[in-house]
Order: structure tokens, then sequence, then C-alpha cells
């Protein structure tokens, strides 16, 4: 029996039962909640290691409850997957923006959801596992995995677990050309084309909490028609 918790809030009863469901049955201890109130009040109770978030829920939105777990620091780091019904490339990346781990689009296979589930609890676990890596530094960027921290010159970054995933991996490879498949099962331990066109978004928000201009990037490096690269040169 898996010790993971999960948080699903889905305001559509049925949608929140069947991935309660499977979820059980995979081994995981599911919660429920039916809107973002509620779903706040639970979080910070259950400490859940993944949080299934609807986008349309009837007092306050996805975004808006993300808002809120990104800029509380005791619930900052937990992973968020979006269910959404809209499909709209400017809704999913302003749910990337906000914070947002990854994204499942409504109508979806209960499979696929638990797929990324798993996926995220993975890296969770590398991460874990990962305590007694070196610190990594490059120019004023410094890494410290042990301590889940990142600071420029001095100064720290708030970043997401997928965001941190991101930069930890290209600052273990300075100077080498992922693709945008590779960097993702690299970093992330998982490939799926819906992430890999939202990789963009996620180095988008990487540059600026850098500080990188976009057109004169510092740190990563577009290799066009490739991927990326962390600088080795600084």
């Amino acid at each position: 029996m898996s010790h993971e918790r999960i948080l699903v809030v889905d305001d559509d009863r049925e949608i929140a039962r069947l991935l309660r469901g499977y979820l059980e049955q995979a081994g995981y201890a599911v919660q429920v909640a039916y809107d973002g109130v509620t779903a706040l009040a639970m979080l910070r109770d259950l400490r859940a290691d993944v949080l299934l978030l609807d986008l349309m829920l009837p007092d306050m939105d996805g975004w808006a409850v993300t808002r809120r777990i990104r800029s509380d620091s005791t619930l900052a780091a937990t992973p968020i997957i979006m269910l959404t019904a809209r499909v709209e490339d400017t809704d999913k990346i302003l749910g990337l923006e906000l914070g947002a781990d990854d994204y499942v689009t409504k109508p979806f296979n209960p499979r696929e959801v638990l797929a990324r589930v798993r996926a995220i609890l993975r890296r969770q676990q590398r991460t874990q596992e990962s305590q007694a890596a070196p610190t990594l530094q490059i120019g004023a960027l410094r890494l410290d995995p042990t301590r889940y921290e990142v600071t420029l010159a001095g100064a720290p970054l708030e970043l997401t677990r997928t965001e941190f995933n991101l930069l930890h991996t290209l600052m273990k490879n300075p100077g080498y050309v992922f693709t945008r498949s590779e960097l993702i099962e690299s970093a992330l331990g998982y490939t799926y084309e819906s992430i890999e066109r939202t990789l963009d978004s996620h180095i988008k928000n990487l540059r600026r909490k850098v500080g990188d201009n976009p057109k004169e990037p510092v740190y990563i490096h577009t290799v066009y028609g490739v991927g990326y690269r962390m600088a080795d040169d600084l």
C-alpha cells in the first residue's frame, strides 16, 4: 500500500468519484474537495503529495487556488496537475505560468491521469534521493539540491517543482544540448506530446526568474531546431 496522499478537487462529483476510484485502486490515499476554499483548508491539514485541481470551480477557480498555494510558503512546493475542459493554449499557458506542474484536458482517460500522478511522484523520489548531490553553480546562479534552494547573486528564487527539476537537469549538464523530449524525460521522468508543447512556457518562466533576456539569455540558451542548453562559459 502506498503512503502518498492525493487531493482531488473537482465540483463534478462523478469525475471526482471516478478519479478517486482509480487512484485508490492504485494504492494511494485519496481525499476529495468540491470547491476551492475547502480544498485549501484540506490541503493545509492533509499535506498532499499531489493536487489534482479542476479549473472551473464554483467559488474560487483553479487559477486563484494555484496563486494561493504558490504564495504560501508551507504549501508552495505541492505539485499541481490541473484538470481543465478549456483547450485554448492561452489557458494552459496561464496555468503553467502560475505554477502548475502539469495539466490534463477533459475528457480524459483516468489511466492518463494516474500516469501523470505516478510520474510526478517519481520525480519527488528522485529529488529526495539526490539530497547528497553537490551544490551546483554557474555564474551567479546557485542550486542546492539538498536544501531544494536556488539563488541568484545570493537572492533566493521561488521555483515550482517542475522549474527546479528542469533547471537542475540543465545545470548538471552545462553546454549539453537537450532536445525537448530528452529534457522532459531527464527532468520530469516521462514524455508526453502535450507537455513537450508547453516546455517553452516553463523555460520562459525560468528565464524570467533567473533574469535572462529571452533575446540574449545569459544562462538558458535556445538551440533553434533542437532544444535548450545551459551556458558553460560563465
